[in-house]
């Protein structure tokens, strides 16, 4: 007998596990992070150029808002990092149980904030 599965699923009532989470967060921090590459790079060239744009872009820098993405770029970073790290350890079959997947995943969260909140210190 054939099951009977919804035609439409409601997306908003499905309860992803937390290693679910982690998953869709690795893969938004990763375009986040190929998105404000151009960015990036030019405040890269903006700081080498001269010390004139250097300055410029250290009063820009000075203002809350673009600290404010600096901090959002430095979670997406850490956490695409951190994360990372996980799957190479799920490839490489050193977490290979559910609680183990469970356990890493909450790691995983808890290591992105800290460290984001101890460099996003040091940043702002």
């Amino acid at each position: 007998m054939k099951k009977q599965r919804p035609k439409h699923l409601t997306l908003h009532l499905i309860k992803l596990p937390l290693s679910g989470i982690v998953s869709i967060l690795h893969r938004f921090s990763g375009l986040l992070l190929f998105l404000a590459l151009p960015l990036l790079l030019l405040a890269l060239q903006y700081s080498l150029s001269s010390i004139e744009t250097y300055t410029q872009l250290m009063a820009v820098l000075a203002h809350p808002l673009p600290k404010l993405l600096l901090m959002g770029l430095l979670w997406a970073f850490l956490h695409h990092f951190c994360a990372g790290l996980r799957y190479l350890a799920i490839d490489l079959h050193y977490l290979g149980n559910l609680a183990q997947s469970r356990s890493s995943s909450r790691l995983v969260l808890a290591a992105s904030l800290m460290l984001t909140i101890f460099f996003g210190a040091r940043l702002w």
